[in-house]
């Protein structure tokens, strides 16, 4: 179980302190799919870094499965079983598709079938990229869905992904939405999802509206999702999120 208790986050843009996660409290249970929504700036991606370790809050305590993780590096929270997606992902000149795979899964040898497997999941033809490098000869896009099957093939508890619909052509969207759906029907796994997408949104269990660095509603897909598309303040959110 993910716990957030009082999150705070604020950073010196140079002429003064910005506030950018005020106090957020958030529990996630074991095995459930959350989307986090909003509009852009709100505080959403820096929530995620925060859990996953890579911004450090300035106030607040994390604990995943009881473990207090807010002073842990990222290392030690990915051998926790945490994992996230960047929105932007690296590149690693020099490293084939095949070895980062491996490399995610823990340092074992995975097959070329288990390395297909992973790659037809986010719609790549694996025979066209297990032996190319993770270089800049691949599009955004591409580099993209080979993160997500790096965080598939890592299996972790708590899988974090960040707008994994970006730079995504429409076929392989479609295709990202079946391996969330499968993902979560699957396997045991926390997941969480930032995303402006419908489709995406319809996949969760639960909800979360991040506006001006807190949760400004939180609540069960079917209840929170219709305002979301339709008319009232959820409306409003998704308009100022695209």
């Amino acid at each position: 179980m993910l716990e957030i208790k009082g999150l705070c986050f604020s950073a010196d843009d140079g002429a003064e302190r910005i506030d950018i996660l005020k106090n957020i409290d958030l529990t996630v249970e074991d095995g459930t799919f959350l989307v986090l929504t909003g509009p852009n700036g709100g505080g959403k991606t820096t929530l995620a870094k925060a859990v996953s370790g890579i911004v450090q809050p300035t106030g607040g305590k994390i604990f995943w499965n009881g473990t207090d993780i807010t002073d842990m590096s990222i290392t030690d929270r990915a051998n926790l079983g945490i994992s996230y997606g960047f929105q932007h992902p690296p590149r690693f000149t020099g490293m084939k598709v095949g070895d980062l795979l491996s490399l995610a899964s823990g340092g074992r040898k995975l097959s070329r079938i288990d390395c297909c497997n992973y790659l037809n999941k986010v719609g790549l033809c694996a025979a066209d990229y297990v032996d190319r490098e993770v270089d800049t000869s691949l599009s955004g896009g591409e580099v993209k869905r080979i993160e997500i099957a790096t965080i598939l093939a890592r299996g972790s508890g708590l899988m974090i992904f960040d707008e994994p619909e970006a730079g995504i052509d429409l076929w392989s969207f479609a295709k990202l939405t079946e391996t969330f759906r499968e993902l979560h029907n699957t396997s045991k796994s926390t997941i969480i999802v930032i995303s402006h997408q419908e489709r995406i949104i319809s996949l969760a269990d639960e909800i979360a509206v991040v506006s001006g660095g807190k949760i400004a509603e939180r609540g069960p897909k079917d209840e929170l999702f219709p305002k979301l598309i339709g008319n009232g303040i959820g409306c409003e959110y998704m308009r100022k999120g695209n």
